[in-house]
């Protein structure tokens, strides 16, 4: 992990852009071999790189390395996000909502919560030989000597020096009663404290904006942490004496420990006030008819996205918390939520709040993620029916996709357990709406302009290869969720494979389903299924309705019905019909070559008694299930014990030594799905 943050460091603060010098005197211009990749490494080098090869060509050393300690704040290299690592939580990484550019360009400022930033920018161009990578020159802004070149020559800027110092102010919280927004009561209610603590932060940020930095090689991030502890009393109320001691301990630090020589380009500072008080302070956040505790994070997601445990108007909930760039996210989700959320399956919306800072939705409270309940053995939740789970999930999706709402991003966190309702019931709900896409009416598709959407190792292929042969549509949720089925039913595995292949296998459609046996009926319905859900071929995949109807889902009592239904419906049929044939079709592997020889010898004597069965036929097998489920009380009290009670005994006696039979005879007489008879086996 500090591996990766490292190397996004890197990418952050040694971005390389490759500008040929045009219009030289000599009128030629820079020609860059297209075979060439320029690499930035961790040591601060440049490596030009053959992309036919990958030998390195040659290298510019002007950079500098980069180490960091943790925990601390850490940057984004897509666009100078700062998250900030281990808070006093432990919340994990929480994006903030501000870039480094925007700090560097408001400085010195403050946010809410009490810290102060301050910093610069500055850049370097170097003036290199794209042949042999020989560096020529330096221009910076101390160094404007004009250079005239007798050959083309490579630009190539950096920045080097993006100074940021931020001062952590960890202050009590703030109270409904502050009249301030930015600080409490305490400190705004005293002139001399105000004036003190002024004056103070201001030299000291003055000082560091004006004093001299001598940057050599070396370490460019260091992040100090300066643990105070200040036991102190609200005494007066007034702050003065504790900002004075804080700013000599920085004052007497920084000229100790000579950090103005340290090969510092980012200086953190942070100052930790562990605050004693008479009475414990009540960490609630209270934002119109929402509130919750920052402390009882339920999970987070993308975009720095955090949900806490809060209350809505008396009610339990969960407080969906996202960032102000991502506002229209947000208003969209709200959007979808308010038009989706009457489905029991679909999560419930609440209502929205803002403040200055961010966005918070409240949400229907769940118990359990699906993820939980596959993975936690102490999940409370651990003896609920998968496939009644799942079946509750594809409601819920075909709900979604019937109001032309495409999820995008279907995988087993995003997958709810609700709390028990008033019959105790628990429900499975589809949530996470942030990268739902609604399409127009009469459009089955959606385009790729904003980017792919999805969480890697659950993305359908058609979103991730080069040349689509048409724009994705709703079937990506149909992959999606074929994946979380194989992960419920196999508790846990993907049937592509570990994280680190699995996308790369969903691209070449090399996939996996062993946890499901050959001789067992369940398995063979459900793999059926699942490999009809991940087929690489979208238009291929069935709709979310038709899912719903796949045996899969059935109960042994419809199972028995469809038999029944099936043999009433080929009874009369002539043996050269086309649905007789299509039954009869690899029927002998479908009956094990003779199913007489695989009953129990009462069965087979009791049949022997009013008509002949052939032994190699389908229709007659089928035949003979209806006539015994007809006459099951007539039948005598051994052949009642092996066939077992009707109806799960008894569909569980002629499946589990025909697993095929069932998802053989489904297929078979789909080309009756018009009928009406047929209505409920299939999505016509």
């Amino acid at each position: 992990l500090l591996l990766f943050f490292l190397i996004l460091l890197t990418a952050l603060y040694l971005p390389h852009r490759l500008i040929p010098k045009q219009n030289d005197p000599g009128g030629s211009s820079v020609s860059l071999p297209e075979s060439l990749l320029f690499v930035s490494t961790l040591d601060g080098s440049l490596h030009a790189v053959s992309k036919q090869t990958g030998d390195i060509k040659w290298t510019l050393k002007e950079g500098v390395c980069v180490s960091a300690c943790m925990p601390g704040f850490l940057p984004d290299p897509n666009d100078g996000s700062l998250y900030v690592l281990g808070g006093k939580r432990k919340e994990g990484l929480m994006k903030l909502p501000f870039t480094i550019p925007e700090l560097v360009q408001s400085s010195p400022c403050r946010s809410s919560d009490g810290v102060l930033y301050t910093g610069k920018k500055q850049d370097t161009w170097f003036v290199v030989d794209p042949q042999t990578g020989e560096k020529q020159t330096s221009l910076s802004t101390s160094s404007s000597a004009s250079i005239c070149p007798s050959a083309p020559l490579l630009y190539i800027g950096r920045t080097a020096k993006h100074k940021l110092v931020i001062l952590c102010l960890q202050l009590p919280p703030l109270t409904k009663h502050s009249s301030s927004p930015v600080l409490p009561d305490f400190l705004t209610s005293d002139p001399m404290t105000v004036l003190v603590v002024t004056l103070l932060l201001g030299a000291w940020i003055a000082f560091l904006l004006t004093h001299k930095r001598v940057c050599s090689r070396g370490c460019i991030l260091n992040i100090y942490n300066i643990h105070i502890h200040i036991q102190y009393m609200y005494i007066n109320k007034n702050m003065y004496i504790v900002y004075i001691y804080i700013y000599i301990y920085i004052y007497i630090y920084t000229y100790v420990c000579d950090i103005n020589k340290q090969p510092l380009d980012i200086c953190v500072f942070k100052i930790v006030i562990n605050s004693y008080s008479s009475g414990d302070q009540t960490d609630v956040v209270e934002v119109g008819k929402i509130s919750f505790s920052p402390a009882e994070v339920l999970g987070h997601g993308t975009e720095g996205t955090f949900v806490f445990r809060g209350h809505f108007d008396g009610r339990r909930v969960a407080v969906k918390r996202i960032l102000p760039e991502c506002v229209e996210f947000a208003e969209r989700e709200v959007q979808l939520l308010r038009e989706s959320d009457e489905h029991p399956n679909v999560i419930r919306y609440f209502c929205t709040e803002r403040d200055r800072q961010f966005t918070y939705i409240a949400i229907e409270l769940c118990a359990a993620t699906l993820q939980q309940y596959v993975e936690d053995p102490c999940c409370p939740y651990s003896d609920l029916n998968p496939v009644s789970l799942l079946d509750q999930t594809m409601c819920g999706l075909s709900h979604l996709h019937s109001l032309n709402i495409v999820h995008r991003d279907l995988k087993p966190r995003n997958i709810l357990l609700s709390l028990p309702g008033a019959l105790g019931r628990v429900r499975a709900v589809i949530s996470d709406f942030g990268l739902c896409k609604k399409l127009p009416d009469g459009r089955h598709s959606f385009s790729l302009r904003s980017g792919i959407p999805g969480t890697e190792g659950w993305i359908a292929p058609e979103l991730l290869i080069n040349a689509p042969k048409g724009n994705p549509t709703s079937a990506v949720d149909i992959f999606s969720a074929g994946c979380v089925f194989y992960y419920v039913t196999s508790k846990g595995q993907h049937p592509f494979g570990d994280t680190l292949r699995r996308q790369a296998n969903i691209l070449s459609g090399v996939y996996n389903l062993d946890h499901f046996m050959e001789d067992i009926h369940e398995d063979v319905i459900g793999r059926d299924l699942i490999e009809w859900m991940i087929s690489a071929e979208p238009e291929t995949r069935p709709s979310a309705a038709s899912v719903l109807k796949h045996p899969f889902f059935w109960s042994p009592e419809k199972q028995l019905q469809f038999f029944q239904d099936v043999s009433d419906r080929i009874e009369k049929e002539p043996a050269d019909s086309v649905i007789v044939a299509r039954l009869e079709n690899s029927g002998r592997s479908v009956v094990r070559t003779n199913w007489r020889m695989h009953i129990s010898a009462p069965l087979q004597a009791d049949l022997r008694k009013f008509r002949t069965y052939k032994g190699n036929s389908v229709r007659d097998l089928l035949r003979a299930m209806r006539n015994k489920k007809h006459h099951y009380h007539e039948l005598p009290p051994e052949v009642q014990t092996a066939l077992g009670e009707v109806p799960d005994g008894f569909v569980a006696y002629f499946t589990s030594r025909f697993p095929r039979l069932l998802l053989h005879t489904h297929s078979a007489l789909s080309i009756c799905a018009p009928e009406r008879p047929f209505h409920p086996y299939y999505h016509h």
